[in-house]
């Protein structure tokens, strides 16, 4: 969608008759909106505001649209009526009236923070993902911003996955003198994400040595997953160490620190150590998180008894949808990341849509007959997004396996391929991972990571039976001990064309998961049956079935 109706002269959008009439259809509501427009006449810029302000806050936003539309009639140059008028004409669903507005407004004032972070968010909504980043870095490339104002655009880049876009801003900033902890952690984590792991640990220890904020953001346990430590002496060590004999230490960055040092015990083979730190790491995360097990288990139990989706949509002609589902830890990122190598497959991480397209659609239930199409669509812009007409595209968001059902009635094509792994060493991988506030809840008792693999074992094997044609398993201890055959075969059934996945070079993007570091070492065998080190140290491993 490219604004093409704004004035050349001027970069004012034009009005338009949808906006200028009276949204209210009684006579009453005409008339309020006569006298309420009557006594704005000749108002500043700041009465037209106030005025638009509060009918928001008083729930009338109609009103407000036409206040705010008559007000860039009679301040057509007002950046903040401008602002506001785009803000809102979002806020009612027009999305191209609004991206005309904001980018009209970003013509004539290149430098409007505010606006580009509006425009490049809708945009961002839709899938255009290289649009929004254009718009954020034409805009943050012409001169410094506020922090928080520049901190929005690294996080907006960032979710749109232009991680490199996000950390050229940190780096300039930080290099015209910028002294904020929080763009060196940034800096830190968006490096990682590229594999520019000696860069990024500069900027990690940078944000330690500015501000002790640095260990609640879990700065550690990033420089930690940078490496595998080889040497008990390495500096590391004491200095975790040394944080957690601070006082005042508050229980998130207690157990950012715990699980850094039982990482690196566990790269020494110092097993019995690094278990005792890690059950403290996860005993101070389950107290603070409390997962609700009962309602992962309804959740299955309700999976299992609902009856096919009624209806199925037409499947795309040009594009494969392609799901790598399963448990996290289980090689999704890996497998992700070696499909990705091929040339004819985008690789677009974990894309949070399809919850929320599921919930709205219990909400619409049978009352709205376009709402799979909808929902259908709007997935398909974020797969699909701005840069080419790839033929395959995958999203590895792991938890998808609740939505089989949902996924096939959009898109009857699409190829989910489930990733499984011998329980026991999944558990202890999952114990053993510090995972982002608010994800994977459930990893950090031993309990609750059981009742996640047992129920989504059972939900999987009843997607199988119902898809049969749809759903590939892959073995992760297949895919490490014969990369080469398991991809091959994956290929065949996917069929994309043969490519040697296993030398070819991998792809430049961002990995934005915990497996960052590893997804990037050559693949080995040293996690397969790595909870044998543990059985006796954490013997509620032995409750999980070794396979």
């Amino acid at each position: 969608m490219t604004p093409s109706t704004a004035s050349p002269a001027t970069g004012i959008a034009p009005k338009t008759e949808t906006l200028r009439a009276p949204r209210q259809s009684s006579a009453r509501g005409q008339a309020d909106a006569t006298g309420l427009l009557g006594a704005l006449h000749g108002a500043d810029e700041d009465g037209w505001l106030e005025c638009a302000q509060a009918l928001v806050l008083r729930g009338d936003h109609e009103m407000a649209l036409l206040v705010l539309d008559h007000a860039m009639a009679a301040h057509p140059r007002s950046a903040r009526i401008r602002l506001a008028l785009g803000g809102s004409l979002l806020h009612h669903g027009n999305e191209p009236a609004a991206e005309t507005v904001l980018r009209a407004l970003l013509c004539d004032v290149p430098e409007h923070a505010a606006c580009s972070l509006l425009l490049a968010g809708m945009l961002k909504e839709q899938g255009r993902m290289k649009a929004a980043a254009t718009t954020v870095v034409d805009t943050f490339a012409r001169k410094r911003q506020d922090v928080e104002s520049l901190l929005l655009a690294i996080e907006l880049l960032d979710d749109a996955g232009h991680q490199q876009e996000a950390a050229t801003l940190c780096e300039a900033e930080i290099a015209a003198g910028s002294g904020d902890a929080r763009l060196f952690a940034h800096a830190g984590m968006l490096l990682s994400q590229l594999g520019k792991f000696e860069q990024a640990r500069v900027y990690q220890e940078s944000a330690l040595a500015m501000t002790a904020q640095a260990l609640d953001w879990h700065v550690p346990l990033g420089m930690a997953g940078l490496q595998r430590y080889r040497q008990p002496d390495h500096p590391d060590l004491s200095l975790f160490a040394g944080y957690l004999q601070q006082s005042g230490l508050g229980s998130w960055a207690r157990a950012g620190l715990l699980f850094a040092l039982g990482k690196a015990r566990d790269d020494l083979g110092d097993y019995a150590q690094a278990a005792a730190l890690l059950r403290e790491a996860n005993a101070l995360v389950n107290a603070m998180t409390r997962w609700p097990r009962k309602q992962w288990r309804r959740s299955i139990e309700a999976r299992l008894k609902r009856k096919p989706p009624a209806g199925r949509l037409v499947s795309p002609m040009d594009w494969i949808p392609v799901f790598i589902v399963g448990l996290p830890r289980a090689g999704t990122t890996l497998l992700a990341e070696l499909l990705g190598r091929h040339p004819a497959v985008r690789h677009r991480g974990e894309l949070p849509w399809m919850p929320t397209l599921a919930d709205q659609l219990a909400t619409a239930g049978d009352r709205d007959d376009g709402a799979l199409e909808r929902a259908a669509g709007a997935y398909a812009a974020q797969l699909r997004q701005d840069d080419g007409g790839a033929g395959w595209l995958i999203d590895k968001q792991p938890h998808n396996f609740m939505h089989v059902d949902l996924i096939l009635a959009m898109f009857p094509n699409a190829r989910i391929i489930h990733c499984q792994r011998n329980a026991r060493d999944n558990a202890l991988s999952l114990w053993m991972q510090s995972f982002q506030a608010g994800k994977q809840g459930f990893a950090y008792d031993f309990t609750d990571i059981a009742a996640v693999i047992h129920g989504s074992r059972r939900l999987m094997q009843h997607w199988r039976l119902r898809y049969p044609d749809s759903i590939r398993a892959v073995r992760y201890e297949a895919l490490i001990a014969d990369p080469a055959s398991v991809l091959d075969a994956l290929c065949t059934w996917l069929t994309l064309p043969f490519h040697n996945l296993v030398d070819a070079h991998p792809e430049d993007g961002a990995i934005s998961t915990a497996s960052l570091w590893q997804a990037r070492q050559p693949i080995h065998s040293g996690s397969i049956q790595r909870w044998k080190h543990y059985a006796v140290l954490l013997p509620e491993l032995l409750s999980l079935p070794d396979i």
